[in-house]
């Protein structure tokens, strides 16, 4: 396939998935499996594009910021229990995921770790859906303290490849008691710190994008970046709107049918 196609593709893949609770760290490894291009050469792009997609929460809910920045300023009390929230769940993934980088750099080369994943999270989601009643939406400044820490727990579950961070961390909150706008808003807002972070660590890995060497090409990174920016602000309201409403059973089930496609696939 065309390297320019591919980045593009790649792009879209991870807009598509990042904010949805059906891992795009997961699909990017089967997509390379898949389609057998190299994972190496491919892993500096898949660095940067993840960026792509944060970018997209802090155009989407540039408002939201904006106010707490202003109300930070203003000494606001609902601003800083909003920036507390956010930071309390970071440390968690901050901490294990750096005591334990070796082994989570190591799944990272299994699609079948990713396949069994996939299933059973999807199998978890179903569990969750039909056993959790949805609660009523109260913003993510008023969730108390030890939920922000228990949602930034159960965020480190997503450290295993297929997984999923956002599905993790809605479904988490939601067993928590918390709302599925809520849930959801407060999983995009964690995005933001944890995978700048998760990405400054691995930019320092990387020399050659440090002197500013890519191995697939500045233009293809740019185009997959812009790519995964433009799905993923498509992606983000999209989906708050459609959970509010209906849940999360659809992407259960597509994790299901992916995973299990994969287990035979990679099996045969």
């Amino acid at each position: 396939m065309d390297q320019t196609i591919t980045a593009i593709l790649l792009g879209i893949l991870e807009g598509l998935t990042e904010f949805l609770p059906v891992s795009s760290t997961g699909h990017l490894i089967l997509a390379q499996s898949f389609f057998g291009y190299d994972p190496e050469r491919w892993r500096q792009f898949n660095i940067v594009i993840q960026l792509g997609a944060i970018l997209a929460v802090v155009v989407a809910y540039w408002s939201t910021f904006w106010n707490m920045g202003m109300g930070l300023l203003r000494q606001e009390e609902q601003s800083f229990r909003f920036v507390r929230n956010i930071l309390l769940a970071f440390i968690p993934a901050a901490v294990i995921g750096l005591m334990a980088k070796d082994a989570i750099d190591a799944m990272l080369t299994s699609p079948m770790i990713v396949a069994v994943a996939l299933v059973v999270g999807g199998a978890a989601i179903l569990v969750l859906e039909k056993t959790i009643t949805p609660k009523a939406d109260t913003g993510v400044a008023a969730l108390s303290w030890k939920m922000a820490i228990g949602v930034g727990f159960v965020q480190c579950l997503a450290m295993i490849p297929g997984t999923s961070r956002s599905g993790a961390t809605i479904m988490g909150a939601l067993a928590m008691g918390v709302g599925r706008k809520t849930a959801a808003e407060f999983s995009f807002f964690l995005a933001v710190p944890t995978m700048i972070g998760a990405a400054t660590v691995k930019i320092l890995d990387e020399p050659a994008l440090l002197a500013g060497e890519a191995s697939v090409g500045w233009t293809e990174i740019s185009l997959g970046f812009l790519a995964a920016f433009v799905v993923a602000l498509a992606v983000i309201k999209a989906f708050v709107a459609y959970v509010s409403k209906h849940g999360f059973a659809p992407f259960a089930w597509y994790r299901i049918v992916l995973g299990c496609f994969a287990i035979y696939w990679f099996s045969a």
